[in-house]
């Protein structure tokens, strides 16, 4: 049997839809951003066909399949032109970048909205690295970088946001990144997460398990 530690109880602030609405706009943002806990960051690097590159941070990302390995992200409403949406459908191809220390101010610039023809490389400084065959530029100063290709998009018609669902077909890590057991090294990796809009994190391992069944007890690894 899995032992597992005693419950801990606290003190519980309680948030109805009434307290919720009652909240300023930014603060009502800030906290639906917060609810699913401090998640990845990474720059998402696409182009048009007129050759304008464009860099913008989602934390949305999330695993949908591995083989073949497909990622998704949420993209939100399409209220305001949005250049990473419009590029991904155009062109059929984007990068994931994850972020380390040394890129974090250069990418949190990037969620300031510019002009369709004003490159968020160029502004940020920030370098674009392309790659034989594929479209779409990577950032050179990125320490984990995919290349993904156009799978599917799913409307959400409730909040009229869209799954973009991509198939993996390029990855590149900086070596001593990838483990023999298949992982990746993200503390290594210096691999920085977000919460909120504002607030970033860096990831430090706490523990690895054996793989989990009902009848073995869980040992470390």
């Amino acid at each position: 049997m899995v032992g597992f530690p005693p419950s801990a109880l606290f003190d519980m602030q309680t948030l109805n839809l009434a307290a919720l609405a009652g909240m300023g706009k930014l603060a009502r943002v800030q906290l639906a951003t917060s609810l699913p806990g401090i998640k990845p960051i990474s720059l998402i690097g696409t182009i048009d066909r007129a050759g304008r590159t464009n860099l913008a941070p989602f934390s949305s990302i999330l695993h949908l399949g591995s083989e073949p390995a497909f990622l998704g992200m949420v993209s939100r409403p399409d209220l305001v032109e949005r250049h990473t949406l419009s590029n991904i459908i155009e062109i059929g191809a984007w990068t994931i970048n994850h972020l380390h220390p040394e890129i974090v101010t250069m990418a949190h610039q990037c969620s300031a909205r510019y002009p369709r023809e004003d490159s968020e490389f160029t502004a940020t400084g920030l370098t674009p690295h392309f790659e034989v065959d594929f479209p779409a530029p990577f950032v050179n100063e990125s320490r984990f970088r995919i290349g993904l290709t156009l799978e599917d998009l799913i409307p959400i018609p409730a909040n009229d946001t869209q799954l973009i669902v991509g198939r993996v077909v390029l990855i590149q890590l900086a070596d001593g990144l990838l483990l023999d057991h298949g992982g990746i090294d993200f503390s290594k990796m210096e691999c920085v997460a977000s919460s909120a809009l504002d607030t970033y994190f860096t990831a430090q391992p706490l523990v690895r398990y054996s793989y989990a069944k009902p009848d073995q007890a869980l040992t470390e690894i």
